[in-house]
This record gives structure tokens, sequence and C-alpha cells, in this order.
């Protein structure tokens, strides 16, 4: 049955507000369950996961820059939310029985480990579900180009982005514009060239770059996790 698998190693980016689901600030643990649930059926699977979280729920870099807190340290103050939203993660995954790592590329040895390259990959090849927290540990990047980083690190097959409530990338607002269309197939230049919410221009670059495949899907429909990992292309879109 493993032969079907499509995917073996990925790295799963979620953002901030995948983990605060419907409630107004900070976390769901109603949501959080149903990512662990969806990370353990793939892990089932014999899929080797690393995963990468952003901090939006519960702290924006950008926005407090623009009231008046220093860039850099507005950007350190989104990484610490990060380790927050992944030591969540964390418990509710190994409420579930699976066995995880957090890393993280700033170092705070008592609740995380350093980000090691080396020791990542040990632990995806133990079955270990890895969450690198506190993005690349520089300010002025974005999570999604740690995700980036990350999976080129780590040798993923494909970068998937988890998206709340959003089944793809569309050429306009799907919630405004009723007649905006997905894309089932994007290639990496023409996601930049429109401009194309798929994620920041650096982490689409790096990933053009290295060839590195990403798919863009709604993470609240259960089923979707695993039906990408097997190789099902009616699911999200394909950059690539």
């Amino acid at each position: 049955m493993n032969g079907e698998l499509r995917y073996r190693r990925i790295l799963l980016k979620l953002s901030g507000e995948a983990l605060q689901g419907s409630a107004p600030y900070g976390i769901d643990f109603g949501s959080v369950e149903s990512i662990a649930r969806q990370v353990a059926t793939v892990v089932a699977r014999g899929v080797e996961v690393g995963m990468v979280i952003g901090g939006g729920n519960i702290w924006r870099g950008e926005p407090a820059a623009a009231r008046g807190v220093e860039r850099a340290t507005a950007d350190y103050m989104g990484m610490l939310a990060t380790v927050m939203n992944g030591l969540a993660l964390q418990s509710a995954l190994e409420r579930i029985g699976l066995h995880t790592r957090v890393q993280s590329a700033v170092t705070m040895t008592e609740v995380a480990e350093p980000y090691i390259r080396r020791r990542a990959i040990r632990h995806l090849e133990k079955g270990r579900v890895v969450i690198f927290v506190a993005g690349s540990g520089n300010p002025y990047f974005t999570t999604d180009t740690a995700a980036s980083l990350r999976a080129l690190e780590i040798e993923a097959d494909v970068l998937m982005m988890a998206k709340n409530r959003v089944d793809g990338v569309y050429d306009a607002d799907p919630n405004r514009d009723v007649n905006a269309r997905k894309f089932d197939h994007l290639t990496y230049m023409e996601a930049l060239e429109r401009r194309l919410k798929v994620m920041d221009s650096t982490a689409l670059s790096l990933c053009m770059d290295n060839k590195l495949p990403i798919i863009v899907f709604d993470l609240t429909d259960e089923g979707n996790l695993l039906r990408l990992v097997e190789g099902d292309r009616t699911v999200g879109t394909l950059v690539s």
C-alpha cells in the first residue's frame, strides 16, 4: 500500500490563522486537534513530516512596526509567537501518540532543541514529526521564506502551504469576487508576475531557483492532506 505514496517527505507550512480557527484571537484547540489528526493519518502511511508555523494569530511584526515598534524587534516578537504555536501543536500531536521534536531557530534550550539540519533529518528518518519554530531566526524574513528554506534543507519532496478555508490559488479574492477563478496548476513565473497570493516573493523565488514544487490547499477539509500525499491532483493548486 505504501507504494501508492506520491510524496514521502513533506514540509507542511501552517499560518498562525490555521491554529486560530474561528477564535477571535490566539489558539483554537479544536483546530489544533484537527491538524494533529491529519498529520497522524499521513504519518501512519509512512510519510515523514516537517512543519513550519506562523505566528500571526498572536503577533504580526509588520503592523507593529508601522505603529512604532522597531522592525527587527517586532519581528523577533513574532518569532516568539511561533514558538508558542509550535508547543501547542506538539502537545496535540503527542496526545494522540505521535513522537515529535520542536526545533527553534532562536536558542531556547529549556523548551526546544536548537535547529540542527542533520539532527532534523535523523528525527524524520525515525518517524518523528519535526516542528520548526522561530522562522529562520532572522528579522525581515517571513515564515513563508523559513518554510521554503527548511523544505530545501531537509530535502522535502514538496512544500505544502495549508490555508484556512481557501482551497487553492485564485485570480481574485474568492471571498469578495464570485467570478474568481481557481488555478489547478501555475508556473512559478506566472505566480510571481501576476502577484498571486501564493507566498511572499522571496520564498517563491527560492522554490523556483531550486525546483521545489508547492501545493496550496485548504486544511479545514480533513481528508485533503492524505489525498495530496497519495497523489490526488484535484486538491488545491500546484505551483511548479
